[in-house]
């Protein structure tokens, strides 16, 4: 494969997934195969018992400026080309979600823990696509826009309810009617990041945190998610869950017996 080419790029280590989005040329944007690719290998990752966490991140010193609107336009929207596929890349009538969105709830839907480690710019869809993450971690001198207002693009609804739930009301307004850039000082305060680290101090801190996730008991963070998330009818579901998981069997057994407890491995769900 040309080295060079726009791809996502991904490696498993230690219970935790990392995709790389991996287009140099021009600031990581994502392309049309790369919103396209994206669903997928999340899916493959998920079903994946190994995979305790997901990192998202960009290659070199760039998160991702945003879509790639070249190749957006390259590529017409069309009807779907069979009954289970959602992809079309400004949307249609008989096709309401963009691929843009696909991917993004893809990433939102994703059943372990989820952290974008930003650099540089995460503009357009790349803020779009850290804000389906479950947290966001950022290093000093990163940029933060949502953009669509400088292309006349109407920003969807999925995305600008996720934008509001972190941000509130009076951010995310100002962020999609004017579609400035802030900093990460700003970002910080306002909701759309959790923790700014220092030049070079990002990798190690985003390693040490998701080894601390992967230790942790995946039916808690499974549901914690569900809960966060707006889900109200399965107190019962995941009681069950747990039960039958002897998690918390182990992690009693494990704090009395002071050593670090054993959880087993995630599980499908339903």
């Amino acid at each position: 494969m040309d080295r060079t080419e726009p791809r996502l790029t991904h490696t498993v280590a230690d219970g935790v997934a990392t995709v790389v989005i991996d287009n140099p040329a021009k600031r990581n944007a994502m392309t049309v195969s790369m919103w396209i690719a994206l669903p997928p290998l999340l899916a493959r990752l998920a079903a994946d018992p190994s995979v305790r966490a997901l990192v998202l991140t960009g290659a070199g010193d760039t998160f991702c400026a945003g879509a790639d609107i070249a190749s957006l336009r390259a590529v017409p929207p069309r009807e779907p080309s069979s009954p289970g596929d959602p992809f079309s890349p400004g949307g249609t009538p008989s096709d309401p979600q963009p691929l843009t969105v696909v991917a993004e709830e893809a990433l939102a839907a994703f059943p372990r823990p989820t952290l974008a480690a930003i650099r540089g710019y995460c503009v357009g869809g790349g803020s779009q696509l850290a804000a389906a993450c479950d947290l966001r971690f950022a290093e000093e001198g990163a940029e933060f826009g949502v953009t669509p207002a400088r292309l006349g693009i109407v920003y969807p609804a999925s995305s600008t309810r996720r934008l509001v739930a972190l941000t509130g009301p009076a951010t995310a307004k100002h962020l999609l009617f004017s579609g400035e850039l802030i900093d990460t000082a700003r970002a910080l305060r306002c909701g759309l990041v959790d923790e700014v680290l220092p030049a070079g101090g990002l990798d190690a801190r985003v390693g040490t945190y998701t080894r601390t996730l992967a230790a942790r008991s995946w039916i808690t963070q499974a549901a914690a998610k569900e809960f966060a998330d707006g889900r109200r009818d399965r107190d019962a579901y995941w009681a069950e869950r747990v039960r039958r998981s002897g998690d918390t069997a182990e992690g009693v057994a494990a704090f009395l017996e002071r050593r670090a407890p054993r959880f087993g491995p995630p599980e499908e769900t339903t």
